[in-house]
């Protein structure tokens, strides 16, 4: 069965939007996606997904593309709400895992997989917005909520920028 060839550009929103801030990389992709249905933004090469929890499936999503643009909550020791744009060379991982699912994975080890099977994109961009809180929370906190615009901003102008 044909597939058929992955687009060149792909948006990744991860988090888990039942625990407060953790999900604002799954909200910001679907802000993404609706904007791309309604023409605001490219979707002929660029392809937009909810990568929720993470898991190793990542590394299929990721493989075979010229750019990939990901979207994360980020303890990085800033003002909550600050959003930094940074490559997997940028940083290094300090996740503990807890090991109680197939889907828990760190993305900078399945970045480094993706290298190491010879899959890995040409460019990487992540973008880690500082949390104010990862709690059992249906919904964003307000600091976050009240910045959704800028940081739809930043990611329309990186897409843009890839056109």
């Amino acid at each position: 069965m044909d597939f058929g060839t992955p687009k060149e550009t792909i948006v990744i929103g991860l988090g888990n939007p039942l625990m407060a801030d953790e999900g604002i990389g799954t909200v910001l992709a679907d802000k993404l996606a609706k904007l791309a249905v309604a023409g605001e933004l490219p979707s002929e090469n660029v392809e937009y997904l909810d990568g929720g929890c993470g898991g190793m499936y990542l590394l299929h999503s990721i493989a075979g593309r010229k750019k990939v643009i990901m979207i994360d909550c980020a303890l990085m020791g800033h003002e909550p709400g600050t959003i930094v744009r940074f490559t997997p060379e940028d940083v290094k991982t300090v996740k503990k895992m807890a090991h109680l699912s197939l889907h828990e994975v760190d993305i900078l080890k399945v970045i480094e997989l993706a290298g190491d099977l010879g899959q890995s994109p040409e460019e990487i961009v992540i973008f880690g917005i500082e949390p104010v809180s990862i709690t059992q929370q249906m919904h964003l906190n307000e600091p976050i909520q009240q910045r959704l615009d800028e940081y739809l901003a930043m990611l329309k102008e990186e897409i843009l920028n890839n056109e």
